[in-house]
């Protein structure tokens, strides 16, 4: 994590984290998961997690956007999912104990709460029912990723690419237009293809009347070809 962020009082960002947990827990359980976690505030592009970093904390998301990075042996880097508050995140810290598997980077300016693993951890074994849903929750997350690696392994780039801009108007911003704060190459990097591809196939199909474009905001505008785009591949 870096000098630059800045620590928030938790309270208000911590309502829907409670709201969830207190479904399977108690308030006294809930209150030593609190007292264990700090909210920090995190420009766009820094970075929440590290990949290979010490496994200490599960990250839970209050507002903002966030990816999920990976860099391969080669230095390539590849995003595997893309998401939003409310979040948990790092929830494979849980049950992978020695090193963040992959690094989790602000795409926007994002408030993020950090809580020990291992206190989370004890009220997990206290609690089945809470353990239970957390591994859900973290299951998701992985699903997501491992959805992504499909569409890398079996379709062609313009279907990546589809794939891509239904995830952010669906699950990330929840609207058929949006400001996109995710640049040409990170939109590469998570479809798996060169930015000049991506950069020459958005303009194609800002043409076609696909989409619509005007500096960062970007409108589906045919989500029916969209989606045939997906389907073919």
């Amino acid at each position: 994590m870096k000098n630059s962020n800045s620590i928030l009082h938790l309270g208000q960002e911590f309502a829907w984290l409670r709201r969830l947990s207190l479904q399977f827990i108690s308030e006294s359980d809930f209150d030593r998961i609190e007292r264990a976690s700090i909210a920090l505030s995190f420009k766009k592009g820094e970075i929440i997690l590290k990949q290979n970093g010490l496994s200490t904390h599960i990250v839970y998301l209050a507002k903002g956007i966030v990816k999920f990075n990976y860099e391969n042996e080669f230095q390539r880097n590849l995003i595997l999912t893309i998401v939003s508050a409310p979040k948990i995140l790092g929830g494979a810290n849980l049950f992978y104990k020695d090193n963040n598997l992959f690094s989790i980077v602000a795409v926007e300016d994002c408030e993020a709460i950090l809580i020990d693993a291992n206190v989370l951890l004890n009220v997990m074994m206290e609690n089945a029912k809470f353990s239970i849903m957390l591994f859900q929750v973290a299951s998701e997350m992985f699903k997501k990723s491992v959805m992504n690696f499909i569409s890398l392994a079996h379709k062609q780039k313009e279907g990546r690419i589809a794939d891509i801009l239904l995830h952010l108007s669906r699950e990330v911003y929840h609207s058929k237009s949006f400001e996109l704060a995710l640049t040409r190459k990170e939109l590469a990097e998570f479809a798996g293809c060169s930015t000049e591809n991506v950069i020459m196939t958005l303009s194609r199909w800002q043409k076609e009347g696909v989409i619509a474009i005007e500096g960062k905001h970007l409108s589906v505008e045919n989500v029916d070809k969209l989606v045939q785009i997906s389907k073919i591949g």
